[in-house]
């Protein structure tokens, strides 16, 4: 009698190595972003907003394709739902629905 082999295994995805250049691994501070649309792609820029100036500097912008901008949405959400397990729940203050632009 002979047996019927095992289903092949789905192999495991490759292993993405990052590299960063000294100045990127120093990161950029934000704490705006305004986020425009195309029905191609989504741009995101980056922004600084210091006290008391009505004029943002931009510091990044990043193009994405809507596929990948929706990726990157669930996995912000996934990473949420971890550090509030984690460290608590992150309140809000001010404005508590976003702006759009």
């Amino acid at each position: 009698m002979s047996e019927t082999p095992p289903p092949p295994s789905k192999p495991a995805p490759p292993r993405i190595q990052l590299q960063v250049d000294e100045p990127i691994a120093q990161g950029t501070y934000s704490n705006i972003v305004l986020i425009n649309h195309t029905e191609n792609e989504f741009v995101l820029d980056f922004a600084y907003l210091q006290p008391g100036n009505p004029v943002a500097k931009v510091r990044s912008r990043i193009i994405s394709s809507p596929r990948h901008t929706k990726r990157l949405l669930a996995a912000l959400q996934k990473n949420i739902e971890r550090y509030e397990e984690r460290f608590g729940k992150i309140e809000l203050s001010g404005e508590e629905e976003p702006t759009v632009h």
